[in-house]
């Protein structure tokens, strides 16, 4: 798709490349995280960075899918730092999965819980109409699940342990938050670290 807006592809390179890129990205996933793939346009997401529409579409030619994409991506890595930051906070994983559902909550509540999970609400609403955006969520759902695995075989869980727990962490997870933003409360994510926490527990 080309520029609608009637600005040149020099007037939308004068934008600074990096600064420029960064901003629509950022509010890509911002959008997409709050109001779905559907709910988010391209003119908005050019209003919410301050680019013009020339220069969203000179660096995202693809248009509103590859924002998507580049969306899910920036989220997974976001969601990556956080699992990490918090699972290495305590040597025991049982107490850090505490930690990481109190800094879920706080993160929820500072948004007035509007910023949910980074990917579900952009790859719900493309669920059998956009595969590849399909493939992003799950290739991010797997890597996090990924983190939470190495966490608890370095503790001392067993391989196929450590594998279904770290299943079971990510999808509770995803609920709980889910469900804390629905209540506008932080006991969904509270129940869900203390229970999660008994569960590592038991499988040492």
């Amino acid at each position: 798709m080309k520029p609608t807006d009637g600005m040149s592809g020099s007037a939308a390179a004068e934008e600074p490349v990096p600064a420029t890129r960064e901003r629509i990205i950022r509010a890509a996933s911002r959008l997409m995280q709050r109001q779905g793939y559907d709910g988010t346009g391209i003119k908005q997401i050019s209003q919410e960075s301050q680019a013009t529409l020339g220069s969203v579409y000179h660096f995202f030619p693809g248009g509103k899918q590859e924002l998507a994409l580049a969306a899910i991506s920036r989220g997974d890595q976001e969601f990556v730092e956080l699992l990490r930051s918090a699972l290495v906070s305590d040597p025991d994983p049982a107490r850090a999965v505490i930690v990481l559902t109190r800094n879920l909550a706080e993160s929820l509540r500072a948004s007035d819980w509007a910023d949910g999970c980074p990917i579900t609400t952009t790859a719900l609403g493309t669920v059998g109409r956009l595969p590849d955006i399909q493939a992003a969520a799950a290739d991010a759902f797997a890597r996090w699940r990924g983190v939470v695995f190495d966490r608890l075989l370095e503790s001392g869980v067993g391989e196929s342990d450590a594998r279904d727990l770290a299943h079971t962490v990510i999808s509770t997870l995803e609920g709980a938050e889910l469900a804390a933003q629905v209540s506008r409360s932080s006991r969904p994510l509270e129940v869900a670290g203390q229970h999660l926490s008994r569960l590592i527990v038991s499988y040492r």
